[in-house]
């Protein structure tokens, strides 16, 4: 069975995307209306990025492509 969690390489590019940014994981995941420690999860392999808040976190800092549909109560408000 294949690895079902991003690749270092991946995560790397990341962390050095925010670098390049100027911003921390904590203000990225604030920014973005994520919890912080699933931010620092997806960005250190702890995660699987399969479902959920992982996996939008990992699609918007670029780490898994995939389009991420708004949800449902965002929709709604507009």
């Amino acid at each position: 069975m294949p690895n079902a969690y991003p690749t270092e390489q991946a995560r790397k590019a990341a962390r050095e995307w925010l670098i390049a940014q100027g911003l921390s994981s904590k203000e990225w995941a604030r920014l973005n209306d994520l919890n912080a420690s699933t931010v620092y999860a997806v960005l250190n392999g702890q995660q699987k990025c399969l479902r959920g808040d992982a996996h939008r976190a990992a699609v918007l800092l670029g780490i898994k492509p995939a389009v991420v549909a708004p949800y449902p109560a965002a929709m709604a408000q507009g």
